[in-house]
């Protein structure tokens, strides 16, 4: 049997809009883009379909699940993508800083604030109450990716996904550090089982898997700004699923092996993340500050979207075909569902690192405003600041 002739790659630019107005309404998503990937897909989809027309709906949609397919932070892509396709491989470079810089601008000053050693009263109690609710936030975006991923997989192919999504989740709650094996043993696994997938058999994953382990070993071995830099490209070049499955990624790596900040910092670092606009990935900037300072910060952020345009500028051509390849698509049935299960996993050693007693309550008060009355995650997180800083000034 023939098999399906796939379309030619995208001829670029197909628009040719000023770089200026690129950076003006990418910079402006990335000044005002609270509330993580749906807010920055609907902002986008806002302006390069519907008011501008640069691009057709088709042509949008496609390129959110080719974007979803690669490791990396999702929305990022998507939004250097879609400069690419408006303005070639100038206004992506363009259009991706204008959208990453204004977060992380803020993260850095907010770092310097939330994670010196002696934080003013009111800074500490922000960062407990709102580091309290992490959990939740957790838990919340775990459970608003499983219908979506649930719907995917087919009835053989079900049990399937409730293992890789219990792996994940076990992972995520014990050995968040190898977490990036974790995913790629799932989605290898789901190409094995697949045997018609003859490139990826067993015996190609076995020499596959010990090459990933060797690298990590050896990179993880080297000082200070090889482990952070090691650790930033885990979180920009290999973690799929984006968004939230970075937490157990990182933390273990600076909480638990390299000790570069203490579990409450950490929940501080994830609060900054979601509470500032743009990508949430810029949660390893504040992991990078705590490591080493402003220049640890900016190495960090540079190793974690670095590989976001790398994807775009040398794939973004071939992204119909990345969408219809059966490959891409069956490795995500495995890795997704353990990209999930580590979000949910994530949520235990969030939840058992707090200190105080009163954060305990936050937890479940976070869960049911962010799950049942669907309450906005930045929203909640500075209800949860708000009512640390009452309870911290208020002991004295």
């Amino acid at each position: 049997m023939t098999p399906p002739r796939l379309p030619p790659p995208l001829a670029l630019p197909q628009v040719d809009v000023p770089l200026r107005t690129i950076a003006s309404q990418w910079g402006r998503i990335g000044c005002l883009g609270f509330g993580g990937p749906p807010t920055h897909i609907a902002m986008l989809r806002n302006v390069c379909v519907t008011k501008q027309r640069w691009l057709s709906e088709p042509d949008f949609e496609d390129a959110v699940v080719a974007c979803n397919l690669l490791p990396g932070p999702a929305s990022t892509q998507l939004a250097i993508y879609c400069a690419l396709r408006i303005r070639g491989r100038v206004g992506a470079v363009v259009g991706g800083l204008a959208f990453i810089v204004p977060g992380l601008l803020l993260v850095l000053v907010l770092s310097s604030l939330f994670l010196s050693t002696a934080p003013p009263a009111a800074v500490a109690g922000a960062g407990a109450g709102a580091g309290a609710a992490v959990g939740a936030v957790a838990l919340h975006a775990a459970i608003s990716l499983i219908p979506a991923s649930w719907a995917r997989a087919s009835n053989h192919t079900r049990s399937g996904w409730i293992l890789y999504l219990a792996a994940g989740a076990i992972a995520g709650a014990t050995v968040g550090q190898y977490m990036v094996i974790i995913l790629l043993l799932c989605g290898f696994t789901e190409l094995v089982r697949r045997s018609s997938v003859q490139m990826f058999s067993s015996h190609g994953f076995m020499f596959a898997l010990p090459a990933t382990i060797d690298t990590a070993g050896a990179i993880e071995a080297t000082r200070r700004w090889g482990a952070l830099a090691w650790t930033a490209f885990k979180v920009g070049g290999l973690a799929y699923g984006g968004g939230f499955v970075i937490v157990p990624l990182m933390r273990a790596d600076a909480v638990d092996h390299h000790h570069w900040m203490t579990s409450t910092q950490f929940l501080n670092a994830v609060v900054l993340g979601q509470i500032t606009p743009g990508p949430v990935t810029h949660t390893v900037a504040a992991v990078g500050f705590a490591a080493a300072g402003l220049r640890g910060a900016l190495l960090a952020a540079g190793f974690a979207f670095t590989p976001s345009f790398i994807f775009i500028l040398v794939g973004g051509r071939r992204f119909d075909r990345l969408r219809a390849n059966r490959h891409a698509q069956t490795f995500m049935l495995g890795a997704g569902p353990a990209a999930i299960g580590a979000i949910l996993g994530s949520a235990v050693p969030l939840t058992t690192s707090l200190t105080e007693p009163w954060q305990y309550a936050i937890v479940p008060a976070a869960s049911l405003a962010l799950v049942v009355k669907r309450v906005p995650i930045h929203i909640t997180l500075l209800c949860a600041a708000a009512i640390g800083t009452a309870i911290t000034l208020a002991s004295g």
